[in-house]
């Protein structure tokens, strides 16, 4: 007699982003995002103002991906939600509605590591990476070199010292001009940009790990030293200054990549999270593949913060009988090496 297939809900509230998706024995069969565009206002995510669209938004994204599914609540095996790292308020509104739906359908519920689920967002379409790989997650709040020893065995050899890869896209961003979120904004205008019209400093730190507040502060002294000489400095030069930041990062992130790789002798290599979008930093990973390494990224929709990605890793946790209890409170620090 075959197994009967998992069905899960899965409930994606880090940060700014409302998200449900339906899998089905391992396959995304909906994965809805609703966004947050008031934040653009502000330069930055607002923490109240991102707890409040997720209420609003919660109740029609999972009713929209339900749908989509054509799954019915009462074939749900279990609902599964971000436990953290992320926002409180923003993680409180997700969890609590996950915890007060299974509870009402008598099924599990399942806590998944945001992070995690970055580097699982892997195995939802192939191809798939094969153990151990290397995973390096880039995003506004994270920078990290992961090594991947099973479905939910992870280790960081690497991470940021101080801002985040994403932070720093972000906040250079601003120092152009840019409006949040700036990064996508940089990533499009660098592609008519030279990448070497301007030259950053590169930190120097630990062997594996990541700095990224000493380029913002170089960039902001560059820019404004030459806007003392040149009020339009920006403006005329914004293409090239935006390729040059965005060379400076990818080649940070990839040679550190590269280094831990040839370093654990490790040839599967791969990249996650909301920088994962990039374009340069997805062509230079691929470009690694001519030194004999295999490169391995999600589609983009997996790539930015989405339920897809807890539904997946909810589902190898579902196969373990790692079920949260009703009294798990949301994390906004989690480490991605404790359960």
């Amino acid at each position: 007699m075959e197994a009967k297939p998992i069905t899960l809900l899965a409930i994606e509230s880090s940060c700014d982003d409302t998200s449900a998706a339906l899998i089905k024995d391992g396959k995304v069969l909906a994965n809805i995002i609703a966004s947050q565009k008031i934040h653009s206002e502000w330069g930055g995510v607002v923490p109240e103002l991102a707890s409040r669209a997720h209420q609003q938004n919660i109740v029609p994204v999972v009713d929209m991906a339900l749908k989509k599914a054509a799954v019915k609540k009462s074939e749900l095996d279990a609902i599964a939600y971000t436990g953290g790292p992320g926002l409180m308020g923003s993680l409180m509104v997700g969890s609590s509605f996950a915890k007060a739906m299974a509870q009402a359908l008598n099924i599990p519920s399942i806590a998944v590591h945001h992070m995690k689920a970055h580097v699982l967002a892997h195995f939802i379409d192939d191809p798939k990476p094969k153990f151990p790989f290397l995973c390096l997650t880039v995003s506004g709040g994270h920078t990290q070199i992961v090594l991947v020893k099973d479905y939910l065995e992870m280790k960081i050899i690497g991470s940021t010292i101080d801002d985040a890869a994403g932070e720093a896209f972000d906040k250079c961003a601003k120092i152009f001009g840019l409006d949040y979120p700036g990064g996508p904004m940089i990533d499009k205008l660098a592609k008519n940009g030279n990448p070497n019209a301007f030259k950053f400093t590169k930190p120097r730190v630990g062997e594996f790990d990541f700095s990224f507040s000493g380029l913002k502060t170089a960039v902001l002294y560059f820019v404004q030293k030459q806007s003392l000489e040149n009020q339009n400095f920006v403006a005329e030069n914004l293409e090239d200054l935006c390729a040059s930041l965005q060379k400076t990062i990818v080649e940070i992130l990839i040679a550190k990549l590269e280094h831990a790789a040839e370093s654990l002798n490790i040839k599967e290599i791969a990249i996650a999270g909301g920088v994962s979008a990039n374009s340069l930093l997805r062509s230079e990973l691929q470009a690694l593949e001519r030194k004999g390494y295999t490169s391995y990224i999600p589609e983009f929709q997996y790539c930015l913060d989405n339920a897809g990605m807890i539904a997946i890793t909810a589902h190898f946790q579902y196969q373990k009988a790692l079920f949260s209890d009703l009294s798990f409170e949301p994390r906004a620090r989690w480490s991605i090496e404790e359960n």
